[in-house]
């Protein structure tokens, strides 16, 4: 049943190339909003200087708009609860951390990182949890002030209640976290600076997010973040704690989680390959979620229409490029044949195209897009599949030309020429009849036949179908290369 009152939140950080796991949370959250009739808000958290950077953030904007994403508050669009860069919301998480202290929710830690490690060590020793003991929880006085004469800096810690926390995951069912595996934690550095512990939760509160869905990863942290929303609650900051849903693992080779590191992580891999935003975002959700037992291929707003953060496994989801590329071929092959041929635009021009830009033929791509569009995996196959028709002479591939090359090429193509020479060249059927009689005189099939004659004419063993091929590319043209490769044979 829609709920116009959703409302859910991406909130990358701007550091690097997004990443495909990055990209099917925002997928869910979108496609979660969207049927619901919600709000999808979209927030930087750019709080980490050292990592974050304005080119990421850019990319980051670009991909979403790439992938068809629109939101309705965020950056560049704004909405009632801006700013929604974090950086740009310093003085209202020191606010409310001033606000937990003064409660008695948080507290200053002057623990040294030394004292830290020894303590966890001897809690490791003795086979008990080895997280933060509480040991700055109750000063006196007396020791702060002589924490503070040594010159000792605190961090702030979130005083964590001493009772388990139970919640019910919209992936997982219900969930407790016992309070010896959730201590306190920090919620600003010894510099100041809010830490993520911190501003997450608060700005969720502030937007008044309901649902938070996020990777499992983060899991550990949604006890914290749940007591911190009490707190925020009692302080009248928060005016509820939202729902959790932890996504699945995106699994990469040998049943490791895929990460920022592994090729085929980076968005941008796939939008230089030519993938289709439709394509891709189809088979991200496929990652934890299933549209029906029978049916793998569908449209975005076909999601969108059937979504339910319920029906998300829980289970890891394996990364099969395979599936991807045989998705995205089926949205190539349900384009528009118009807007197929303009999609592949970009890799008909330079740095692509290996052939000059004077020699493209505006007519011949028209006339061979609705055969290559039957054939292409990714935009980028285009290239390799038409550029016989634009280059002067055919890629030279050697492995191709010894692979096709074989028995007597020559007399072959000798009989090849002359048959086409009388063709009819306004059809293909009649092109593809005169290399099948050609063939038969030298007591081949038509597959042996017409190999020598498409290496001759493309320069590659494989490609679109070779007789239409040949028809666009002309008579003279197309009997100019046979000629070529007969001179080649008999040289």
């Amino acid at each position: 049943m829609a709920n116009a009152n959703v409302r859910v939140r991406f909130c990358p950080s701007p550091t690097g190339n997004p990443h495909v796991g990055l990209i099917r949370t925002a997928l869910f959250n979108w496609a979660f909003a969207r049927h619901h009739g919600g709000t999808f808000v979209f927030r930087i958290e750019d709080t980490d200087a050292a990592r974050d950077s304005e080119e990421s953030y850019h990319q980051l904007l670009d991909s979403l708009r790439w992938l068809g994403f629109t939101w309705d508050e965020g950056p560049e669009v704004g909405g009632p609860h801006a700013p929604y860069r974090q950086s740009q919301r310093m003085d209202i998480y020191a606010d409310v951390a001033q606000r937990l202290r003064d409660g008695g929710y948080a507290y200053d830690c002057y623990c040294t990182t030394e004292e830290l490690e020894e303590r966890r060590n001897a809690a490791r020793a003795a086979g008990k949890p080895s997280g933060y003991d509480g040991h700055c929880r109750d000063l006196s006085a007396e020791q702060v002030a002589a924490y503070q004469a040594e010159g000792r800096l605190s961090i702030v810690r979130f005083r964590m209640p001493d009772e388990p926390i139970t919640f019910t995951d919209l992936v997982r069912g219900e969930l407790t976290f016992t309070p010896e595996n959730v201590p306190d934690f920090g919620i600003l550095r010894a510099n100041g600076a809010p830490l993520y512990t911190l501003v997450n939760p608060v700005d969720d509160a502030l937007m008044q997010i309901t649902h938070v869905l996020r990777g499992e990863d983060l899991l550990s942290s949604t006890p914290r973040q749940i007591a911190l929303y009490k707190a925020l609650m009692e302080l009248g900051v928060a005016t509820g704690i939202p729902e959790f849903g932890h996504l699945p693992y995106v699994m990469g080779e040998g049943n490791k989680k895929l990460s920022k590191r592994d090729p085929e992580a980076s968005l941008n891999l796939y939008r230089e390959r030519g993938f289709l935003p439709e394509g891709l975002l189809n088979y991200l959700s496929l990652l934890g979620w299933s549209f029906s037992k029978d049916q793998d291929i569908f449209t975005i707003e076909e999601m969108v229409a059937k979504f339910d953060i319920t029906d998300v496994n829980a289970n890891p989801a394996r990364f099969d490029l395979k599936k991807a590329e045989a998705i995205n071929a089926d949205h190539i092959r349900r384009m528009d044949p118009k807007a197929f041929a303009d999609a592949c635009r970009p890799w008909l021009r330079a740095p692509h195209a290996n052939w000059e830009p004077e020699d493209f033929d505006e007519q011949a791509w028209e006339a061979i897009a609705p055969y290559a569009q039957t054939r292409v995996t990714v935009l980028s196959d285009i290239t390799a599949n038409v550029d016989f028709l634009f280059r002067k002479e055919p890629v030279e591939d050697q492995a191709s030309w010894d692979k096709a090359m074989k028995g007597e090429p020559a007399a072959l193509l000798t009989t090849v020429r002359s048959h086409l020479e009388t063709a009819d060249w306004s059809d293909p059927e009649a092109l593809k009849q005169a290399v099948l009689t050609a063939g038969e005189a030298h007591g081949l099939k038509l597959g042996k036949a017409q190999a020598p004659v498409r290496v001759a004419v493309t320069g590659r063993t494989v490609g679109l179908p070779l007789f239409e091929s040949l028809q666009i590319l002309g008579k003279e043209r197309s009997l100019a290369r046979i000629d070529a490769a007969l001179a080649k044979l008999t040289a």
